[in-house]
């Protein structure tokens, strides 16, 4: 299928590198910055003619079907939106979805009216990190998903603490319900630029069930991602970065005992599984959404934004629960990259 990049950042270069893997025929490649989109043409062995500085003049030119999204989140939106009305079938778009609730409405209406499939690169159902501890909470062992509490360093509520918002539905299989946010004071310059801001600090996410996700990335933290997940009898731990998961579970003689109980004899199993990586996950996403095959949708990115949204107005209100709800504000843009 004809396919074209918008975006040749470090993600862009990954996704260039997975259009390849899966030997789609690479008709575009765009980005603003024309030295960017030489060095990519020269290192990748892509013709002068299949490069652009100008989005809308590659789709006009290069007529893809295929088209992925791999810019900051302020154009996420305007791609979409024009890739979908020039006549493109799939796209696949970066996280976070878009800087505005409303901007997630009009990509979702714009690709309905077109009949284009929308993906939003959020991996979480296609990696073990959360594929495995997801099977073995819902064991009759473990009992059930309570909680999962994230301790990471600083890596932003927008450019990550978003993809834990899609884990955390993955796993529980229900929409975050309410959220408690306090972020922290400092606020650390964006690598992306200075018209760029992503908050560090805390977050507390339940779903209608009383499920929780515990998410802190403070900005006084430098260091690692580790989840621990919880449940009636048992605990799992995965470290992120080593791909390190270690799980302790009441021997079945005690789980009918309390859970005030909680220090009775327990089975203990250590595995390795792959660590936290980007292409073979977005792989995934893209392969799945050219296949039909239950990709993350525009609505689920919706939610994670919605969900994003929620904790930002928490915050501004002292940590107040908030409801993921229609009463988010709809029209107002965040300086997300």
């Amino acid at each position: 299928m004809k396919t074209a990049l918008i975006g040749l950042g470090r993600m862009g270069r990954r996704h260039l590198q997975i259009i390849r893997e899966l030997e789609l025929d690479l008709v575009g490649v765009c980005d603003q910055h024309s030295p960017t989109v030489a060095a990519a043409g020269v290192e990748c062995g892509i013709p002068e003619t299949s490069r652009f500085t100008d989005a809308r003049a590659m789709l006009a030119a290069t007529r893809p079907e295929v088209i992925v999204i791999a810019t900051t989140a302020p154009t996420h939106c305007e791609f979409t939106c024009a890739a979908a009305e020039a006549g493109a079938k799939f796209i696949l778009c970066e996280k976070p979805m878009a800087v505005s609730l409303a901007e997630c409405d009009r990509m979702i209406a714009t690709c309905a009216r077109h009949g284009t499939r929308l993906a939003v690169n959020h991996q979480m159902r296609f990696m073990a990190q959360y594929t495995e501890p997801k099977r073995l909470a819902q064991s009759e062992a473990f009992g059930g998903l309570r909680s999962v509490t994230v301790v990471a360093g600083n890596f932003g509520l927008a450019m990550n603490g978003s993809h834990y918002f899609e884990m955390f539905r993955f796993l529980t299989d229900e929409s975050p319900a309410e959220v408690a946010a306090w972020f922290s004071d400092e606020k650390v310059p964006n690598p992306r630029g200075p018209q760029f801001e992503d908050r560090a600090g805390c977050v507390r996410v339940t779903t209608a069930s009383g499920r929780r996700l515990y998410l802190d990335c403070s900005a006084d933290q430098g260091h690692g991602m580790h989840v621990v997940y919880a449940g009636p009898f048992g605990r799992l731990e995965v470290d992120e970065l080593t791909g390190a998961l270690h799980s302790a579970m009441r021997e079945p003689a005690h789980r009918s005992l309390p859970t005030t109980r909680y220090g009775m004899p327990w089975i203990e199993h250590a595995e390795k599984i792959p660590p936290a990586d980007a292409v073979a996950p977005t792989r995934a996403v893209l392969n799945a959404l050219l296949r039909g095959e239950d990709p993350p949708t525009g609505e689920t990115g919706r939610l994670a934004v919605a969900t994003l949204v929620a904790a930002y107005v928490s915050h501004e209100q002292g940590g107040c629960t908030v409801a993921v709800d229609a009463a988010l504000p709809h029209d107002r843009v965040f300086p997300w990259a």
